[in-house]
């Protein structure tokens, strides 16, 4: 750390509350919690005291906390203040903070501290802004078990694997005339499959984590007055979005979150698709076709007296995006037909008047976002874990090619090693670090 001068901020959500927190970290913090309440704290003792400003007017009255060096949350000294939790209130106590010596913390600085004085690991510390995000109860209980070190516990296993592999090579670096004999006789390639399936299941697990944290971007789609918005009020329980007759009512996407077994499902109700009749509704459909493009699944719906799918309209989209098929106003027909397969497209008969089927396409979304059940078997993961799982993947399969001289053999684990050992914060740029930590609240 290069800076190293005590910061403090409001650790509370803004608004009123009944209480609200002041934060103070940074070294030797004793002359400001004399200043401020007029007498020295226990460590790890809750204390009723009285905060004053410079006149010594008494600014509130709360509970004050002190957490010295090197046990707290930063590792530096660390003064919480547990006050009313009215907005002024909390700014007077932030702005004598100030007047003491702290300056403003930025979004993330105390957990960055953290990190940088090694109490948590990089993964660790994304879990914390994971676990305040958090959109459903799994998603809590994912960052929570990387909160608690489950992910980085994986990772620093499979670090230690590939420093064994590595320790292999580099020793029969000294022996050149024997080396393949060598390689051979300890099971080189026996053990690089062992960790290359090692890593598979950390991975597979850390997409279910990323899933979770992230959600499935779900696009609904069709003609103009199949029932979409019909069916993303059903599901969501809310009129979110204008029902008429009228086809074009819908003009622009609608979008609302919904938990389905713990995953965050981001729906988006689109324009019905179809040549524009006007520069606005041409403009919605236009929006239709953005959202298309960023889907993670597509729920193209139809109309059930209409079994027959339109080619011409299913071939429009991406060949490679997954997609169910959803065939609506199935009480116009008698009620909801088995669901089955064509040409690769599930389809599911509902009725989005009276809820039939509903639950059948929300166990859909579910299967084909290759969530079975949460288990214990994810923790949360973000995009640059699975990236640099997949490119320590990449390296090891170079690695178990044969006929590769030691040399490359040795780059290639070391990078590996390297690609892993950056999900912890092993090798890491600060440029990265600045990225992550900007993500976080201001106070955390």
């Amino acid at each position: 750390m290069t800076d190293t001068a005590p910061i403090a901020a409001i650790a509370t959500a803004p608004g009123m509350g009944a209480i609200g927190v002041v934060r103070v970290s940074g070294p030797n913090l004793a002359t400001l919690i004399g200043s401020l309440i007029g007498a020295p704290l226990k460590p790890r003792q809750a204390v009723l005291a009285r905060f004053r400003d410079a006149a010594g007017e008494v600014l509130d009255v709360g509970l004050a906390l002190y957490f010295p060096a090197p046990h707290s949350y930063t590792g530096e000294d660390v003064l919480e203040l547990q006050a009313h939790g009215g907005p002024v209130v909390l700014h007077l106590l932030l702005k004598r903070c100030l007047e003491l010596g702290a300056r403003p913390a930025q979004p993330g600085e105390f957990t960055q501290r953290a990190y940088l004085n090694d109490k948590l690991d990089l993964a660790q510390a994304e879990g914390v802004a994971d676990l305040i995000s958090a959109a459903t109860v799994e998603a809590a209980r994912g960052a929570l078990r990387s909160l608690q070190g489950v992910f980085s516990q994986e990772v620093e296993r499979l670090v230690r694997q590939l420093i064994e592999l590595r320790a292999l090579v580099e020793a029969t670096l000294d022996f050149p005339e024997e080396e393949i004999e060598v390689l051979r006789q300890a099971a080189f390639g026996e053990r690089v499959e062992v960790v290359l399936g090692y890593l598979d299941r950390v991975l597979s697990a850390s997409q279910k984590g990323r899933l979770i944290r992230d959600g499935l971007q779900v696009v609904l789609v069709g003609r103009p007055n199949v029932g979409k918005s019909s069916l993303i009020n059903k599901l969501v329980n809310e009129d979110v979005a204008i029902v008429t007759d009228i086809p074009g009512t819908t003009r622009d996407t609608i979008r609302q979150t919904i938990d389905i077994a713990g995953i965050p499902v981001h729906l988006v109700d689109t324009a019905g698709l179809r040549d524009p009749g006007d520069p606005i509704e041409r403009i919605g459909i236009e929006r239709s076709w953005s959202a298309i493009r960023g889907a993670d699944l597509l729920v193209v719906i139809q109309e059930a007296v209409r079994e027959e799918e339109d080619p011409a309209f299913m071939t429009e989209f991406p060949s490679d995006l997954p997609r169910i098929v959803v065939l609506n106003k199935a009480d116009l027909i008698g009620g909801v037909k088995a669901s089955g397969l064509r040409d690769g497209s599930e389809r599911i008969w509902v009725s989005a008047k009276t809820g039939a089927g509903l639950d059948l396409l929300r166990d859909a979304i579910r299967e084909r976002a290759g969530w079975s059940s949460p288990g214990e078997g994810f923790f949360m993961a973000r995009q640059r874990h699975l990236e640099a799982l997949e490119r320590a993947k990449g390296y090891l399969a170079n690695a178990r090619e044969k006929g590769r001289g030691l040399e490359i053999l040795a780059e290639e684990l070391r990078l590996a090693q390297e690609a892993v050992s950056s999900i912890t914060g092993e090798f890491t740029s600060d440029d990265l670090l600045g990225e992550i930590f900007a993500r976080f609240c201001i106070g955390k």
